[in-house]
């Protein structure tokens, strides 16, 4: 078969070593990977624009970028967000768009459950003070028992869910809110279900873990903010916009909550004037909470299937725009 019947499948950008996974993958789908590292939609044109699909990490897939290719069929993302991809614009030109939405969850939860507790047992404080020659507990004083503490969940999906059976094993107590499930779905977990004015008043732990949309954007803001204890940390490894960071950094500063542990922000990396870097009171890691070689070895292989099935007329695992559904077989 010659190369030139090969389907073209553009990867805009990514920072993994080589895509020798992705091409595995495709090449028994017909299909040949074509590297690339765009940053603008410029360049996700020209390299995209006679393309049959896109696979992308960080690339902006904006409304321009689906106007201009003229052979797209699909568009993958490297994650379970697709907020980079312009979804409404790619559903009304018929292509597909494809994340992979289970491959990290254990990861994630037990990078939030590791943010928790290194903050609750003050582990960043302890390290830097040894460092500068200082060895007194008292130096990190109050830290209080875990057992007994509130953990509320912002957000109840599959990442949440784990992380509410690991913590309630270590005695913390687990509220969540999440508007969109059943109340079945709280009562299988043993987690109670509460408003989101109840979530921001009762929690001593608050870990994000909703999807990042117009609804969701700066949902922790000044006003949340306010309805919290002194004493709270909030724990982000969701989406950075999520949380308001000029408000939550004013928050800190000013006394109203205790810190953060922030694996997203909303730029990344941030700024170097970023007010939250020069705040001891948070835990930084930088967007890693995904990361297991397992978990990023399951994730390529799984978009580059699920790219390969909708080039081949087969609906893929990971399809978002479910409108598009009845275009592809079941296998």
């Amino acid at each position: 078969m010659s190369e030139k019947q090969y389907k073209k499948v553009v990867v805009t950008d990514y920072n993994y070593t080589d895509l020798t996974i992705e091409e595995r993958e495709l090449v028994q789908w017909n299909a040949q990977v074509v590297p690339a590292q765009c940053t603008t939609p410029e360049e996700v044109i020209k390299v995209g624009k006679d393309a049959d699909a896109l696979i992308s990490q960080y690339a902006p897939i904006t409304a321009e970028v689906i106007a201009n290719l003229d052979r797209c069929k699909a568009i993958g993302r490297y994650g379970i967000g697709v907020d980079n991809i312009d979804v409404a614009a790619a559903t009304a030109r018929g292509i597909a768009v494809i994340n992979v939405p289970s491959y990290c969850e254990d990861e994630v939860s037990d990078h939030a459950l590791a943010m928790l507790l290194a903050w609750a047992r003050r582990i960043p404080h302890y390290t830097e003070e040894i460092r500068r020659g200082t060895w007194d507990w008292k130096t990190g004083c109050p830290i209080y028992r875990l057992r007994g503490q509130v953990l509320s969940l912002l957000g109840f999906g599959k990442i949440a869910r784990l992380l509410a059976r690991k913590a309630k094993a270590l005695g913390l107590e687990v509220i969540a809110y999440d508007p969109y499930l059943a109340d079945e779905v709280f009562g299988r977990e043993d987690v109670k279900r509460v408003t989101l004015d109840d979530l921001f008043a009762q929690s001593d732990f608050l870990s994000v873990h909703v999807p990042l949309t117009s609804e969701t954007r700066h949902l922790i803001n000044e006003k949340a903010l306010a309805q919290m204890k002194p004493t709270v940390c909030i724990i982000n490894t969701s989406r950075g916009p999520v949380v308001d960071e000029a408000a939550l950094a004013k928050a800190i500063q000013e006394g109203v909550i205790a810190g953060a542990c922030l694996d997203v922000m909303e730029e990344e990396p941030p700024a170097n004037n970023n007010p939250l870097l020069q705040l001891d009171q948070v835990i930084f890691s930088p967007h890693v909470g995904w990361y297991s070689e397992e978990a990023q070895t399951e994730l390529r292989g799984k978009i580059a299937e699920d790219i390969g099935r909708a080039l081949t007329g087969v609906r893929p695992y990971g399809l978002v725009n479910k409108e598009l559904a009845s275009r592809f077989r079941e296998r």
